[in-house]
């Protein structure tokens, strides 16, 4: 069969070339076009456009892109009526994938959603637009089977969390690396550079109060080593590292996490970690006038209370940052509890087993 993939950011590669393998080992002559980054491309899939060139984050910034993403929907339409696939795939990213939705459902294209928007958190009322023009949802965390179905009457599928996979993979299949004889504090700033440029520089001025460790970046794949050169250049005690993201977090004592996926995969390695956000005035401020959750990190959200703490906009600077991770560094009242909730984080998003296992089998079975 024919499957066309979307996915338009690091995470979404990630688990999109992992369901690539499991679909290819049930279909084993599955031919599969994707958008999506060098993960997917390495799993088997033809590479269409890289997810770099289509990843806009924030209101302002979609506003000041919105020609490319309209000549990006463009092409991918003209593209996927080339290919005509059987299935449309597509891999969270909504702001994109939505549009491509409703037009493939359109076109008489099988959809299929594989890790949904989060509409709980807003824009609430796209889900009576995605009922009509998905044929199937998989969703990967165990309070969204209910959300659909209690207050939309929708029946989603759980297929389980691929973190779980990914990480415990990791962990089985790789040895650690020795980044520095100091130990380690790992700053993960985001993978954009606009994101990176508002919360980096301030992660580094707390830096300087905490001589004992060594301050190491995870360097976002596809930005050069020059953009971070600059920004690092008068910090003695902080480096960098490329794609070892994973044995950086394994290695650190504590962490200081931009808001995202990567708040879930630190707690998943068992590292205390403050959650950083900090965006365009104009964007943060629209951002809290239609977002309706308490926290903005899964790690709380899925605990549904306050397990690490979370520096947002005007917060996030570096007295704060220095204040919170003293905490996590030396108070050993915070870091056991810490600990003990990310143990009971594990076990909840354990429960369904290999999400991209499950997903695939549902895939190839509803198209069969």
């Amino acid at each position: 069969m024919k499957y066309y993939i979307i996915a338009g950011e690091a995470s979404g590669d990630l688990h999109g070339s992992n369901l690539i393998k499991e679909i290819k080992k049930l279909d084993p002559k599955a031919t599969i076009r994707c958008w999506g980054g060098d993960e997917m491309q390495q799993a088997g899939g033809e590479l269409v456009i890289h997810y770099r060139h289509i990843a806009f984050m924030g209101f302002v910034e979609v506003l000041h892109n919105l020609s490319k993403i309209i000549n990006n929907l463009k092409f991918c339409k003209q593209d996927i009526e080339l290919v005509h696939p059987d299935a449309l795939i597509l891999i969270d990213y909504p702001g994109f994938n939505l549009r491509i939705a409703k037009w493939a459902k359109q076109k008489g294209i099988k959809v299929i959603y594989y890790i949904s928007p989060q509409v709980w958190a807003w824009k609430e009322n796209r889900v009576k637009m995605m009922k009509k023009c998905i044929d199937k949802m998989l969703v990967i965390l165990p309070f969204e089977k209910e959300f659909y179905e209690k207050n939309w009457s929708w029946n989603v599928e759980y297929v389980g969390h691929p973190l779980i996979e990914v990480i415990e993979n990791y962990k089985a299949q790789n040895s650690l690396v020795s980044l520095s004889q100091k130990p380690i504090i790992a700053l993960l700033p985001g993978s954009r550079k606009q994101e990176i440029l508002k919360k980096l520089p301030v992660m580094l001025k707390a830096s300087t109060a905490f001589p004992d460790y060594q301050f190491i970046v995870a360097k976002a794949p596809g930005i050069e080593d020059s953009f971070y050169n600059v920004l690092l250049k008068d910090y003695s005690n902080v480096s960098f590292v490329t794609n070892q993201t994973y044995n950086l977090v394994m290695q650190a004592k504590a962490a200081l996490v931009t808001s995202g996926t990567a708040t879930l995969e630190t707690a998943l390695f068992g590292i205390p970690q403050v959650v950083c956000y900090k965006g365009s005035t104009l964007s943060y401020l629209i951002a809290k006038q239609i977002i309706k959750i308490k926290f903005i990190s899964l790690v709380n959200l899925m605990l549904d209370k306050p397990v690490v703490k979370e520096l947002i906009q005007d917060e996030m600077n570096p007295e704060n940052l220095k204040l919170e991770l003293g905490k996590i560094l030396q108070d050993e009242s915070t870091i056991a509890t810490i600990k003990t909730d990310y143990a009971d984080l594990q076990k909840i998003l354990s429960i369904g087993g290999n999400a991209s296992e499950n997903a695939a089998i549902s895939i190839v079975n509803f198209l069969r």
